[in-house]
C-alpha cells in the first residue's frame, strides 16, 4: 500500500473546520452514544469508568482540541537545517510525516478526537484501536471524521477504527496488513508489555505513571501538604496523578506533620499505605508487606508514604521504581531541588509544584496524542510538532563519491 500523499496546509485545516461543525452538530448524537457504553460498563474500576465519560464539558474539550490544533502551525516540511559542502552538495534536512501510526487505548472517546487531529494535521494515517467499553462512543467519533474528510475530497483511510478482539490485534501486530510506522500503546503494564512483545515496528511507550514526591528536610510543609493534596486527588484516573510519597526523617516536627498529613488525606477520603518505618508513626495503616506495589500505578485514592534518609537515598527510590513519568521534590534550597531534578530520570521533573501539570496543554504544547516515557525519539507530551520525523534532502550536479 502506497503511503498517504501529502496535502497542504489549507486542505488539512479545512477539514479541521468542518470537523468543528460537525462534532457541535452531532452533540447529541455523541453523548447518547456515551451513554450506551457507560450503561454497560460493568468494571468496578472508577479510574476507567471516569475515563469513559463524555458530556458537554468533554465535547467543548474536544472542540477546543481540534481548533487548537488547526490554529498551529503545520509541521510537516519545516527547516531543520541547511548546508552546503565543499563539493557543492546542497544538504537540507527537513521535517516529515511518519507515515501510519497505531494508537491502542482504553476508555478514553476523547483520543479518538485528539489522537486523531494531531496524527491528521501532521500528515500521518492513524489507525484507533479503542477499548470496547467506548465502541458506542468511537463509532459516532469515527462516523464525524469521516464526513469531515469526504466533504473536503478525502479519502476515510486517514482515520480510522479497528475492530480487533486481542488474538485478532497481536497477529495485526505480528503481520500487519499494511504497513506501521509507529505504534503508541497508551495504557497500563500489561498494554504496553503486550504491544512490546508483539509488534514488529518502532514502539513509542506512553501512558503509565507511577509518580513520586519527595519531602525534603528543608520543606515548607504547607506548600508539601497542599501539593501533595493536589497531585493525588484531583484528577485519580491521570497518568500524572501522584501515588507515592517520600519524606525525609530529618524533617523538623517529623512525626507530627506526618500525623498532620495523615489527618489531610483522610479529609479527602485517600486510602493511606506506609513503609514499616512510617508505620511506627501510623500503626494504624496498612503496612505494605511487598515491595512490589512500589512499582504499581495506583489509578485511585490511593497514597503510599514512605520514609528516606537523604536526597540520594530519595533519588535512587524514584529511580528504582517509578514509571519515569513525573517526580517532584519540595524544598527551598534550589541547589538541592538541581540536584534532584539533574539525577532524577523521569520525562517531567518537578520543583515545588504538583504533577498534573505533565499535560500537553498546561505545558504549552497543546493537544497531545500521548506522555511519553520513552527516550526515542521524544519524551513527556506528544503534541503537533513531535509526530514528525526528518528527512534530508540532497541537491546535486553531478557528484559523485571520490
Amino acid at each position: 500500500m502506497r503511503p498517504m500523499k501529502l496535502l497542504n496546509t489549507e486542505i488539512k485545516n479545512n477539514v479541521l473546520k468542518s470537523m468543528l461543525q460537525i462534532l457541535d452538530r452531532e452533540r447529541h448524537t455523541i453523548i447518547e452514544a456515551n451513554k450506551k457504553d457507560l450503561d454497560a460498563f460493568q468494571k468496578a474500576d472508577q479510574a476507567l469508568y471516569d475515563r469513559l465519560i463524555v458530556n458537554d464539558k468533554k465535547v467543548d474539550e474536544m472542540l477546543a482540541a481540534v481548533e487548537a490544533v488547526m490554529l498551529q502551525d503545520d509541521p510537516v516540511g519545516k527547516e531543520i537545517s541547511n548546508t552546503t559542502l565543499k563539493n557543492k552538495l546542497n544538504i537540507v534536512n527537513t521535517t516529515a510525516p511518519f507515515g501510519t501510526i497505531l494508537i491502542i487505548y482504553e476508555s478514553r472517546p476523547d483520543v479518538t478526537i485528539e489522537a486523531a487531529v494531531l496524527a491528521f494535521k501532521a500528515n500521518n494515517k492513524i489507525l484507533l484501536k479503542g477499548g470496547k467499553e467506548a465502541l458506542h462512543s468511537n463509532l459516532v467519533l469515527e462516523q464525524c471524521w469521516h464526513e469531515a474528510l469526504e466533504a473536503n475530497g478525502l479519502s476515510k483511510d486517514w482515520i480510522k477504527l479497528l475492530h480487533l478482539k486481542r488474538e485478532e490485534t497481536q497477529e495485526f501486530l505480528k503481520n500487519p496488513t499494511e504497513p506501521l510506522d509507529l505504534i503508541v500503546p497508551r495504557g497500563g503494564e500489561r498494554l504496553i508489555n503486550f504491544v512490546k512483545t508483539h509488534a514488529t515496528c518502532a514502539v513509542l511507550v506512553s501512558g503509565r505513571g507511577n509518580n513520586f514526591l519527595y519531602v525534603s528536610e528543608y520543606a515548607d510543609w504547607s506548600k508539601a501538604v497542599n501539593v501533595i493534596i493536589n497531585a493525588k486527588t484531583d484528577k485519580i484516573s491521570g497518568c500524572n496523578a501522584l501515588d507515592k510519597v517520600l519524606i525525609n526523617k530529618n524533617l523538623p516536627q517529623y512525626a507530627t506533620k506526618i500525623k498532620m498529613l495523615k489527618q489531610k488525606l483522610e479529609q479527602h477520603h485517600v486510602e493511606i499505605l506506609v513503609d514499616h518505618k512510617i508505620s511506627d508513626i501510623l500503626p494504624e495503616h496498612n503496612t505494605i508487606a511487598d515491595h512490589h506495589i512500589w512499582y504499581e500505578e495506583f489509578l485511585a485514592l490511593k497514597l503510599l508514604i514512605g520514609e528516606v534518609s537523604s536526597l540520594e537515598d530519595a533519588i535512587a527510590t524514584i529511580n528504582k521504581y517509578s514509571g519515569k513519568h513525573s517526580a517532584s521534590i519540595i524544598t527551598e534550597e534550589k541547589a538541592e531541588a538541581m540536584t534532584f531534578m539533574h539525577n532524577v530520570d523521569s520525562a517531567a521533573v518537578y520543583h515545588n509544584a504538583s504533577t498534573r501539570f505533565t499535560d500537553g496543554g498546561q505545558m504549552g504544547v497543546g493537544a497531545e496524542l500521548a506522555i511519553s516515557t520513552d527516550k526515542l525519539h521524544h519524551r513527556g507530551p506528544l503534541g503537533l510538532n513531535q509526530l514528525v520525523t526528518n528527512k534530508y534532502y540532497v541537491y546535486g550536479d553531478g557528484q559523485v563519491r571520490v
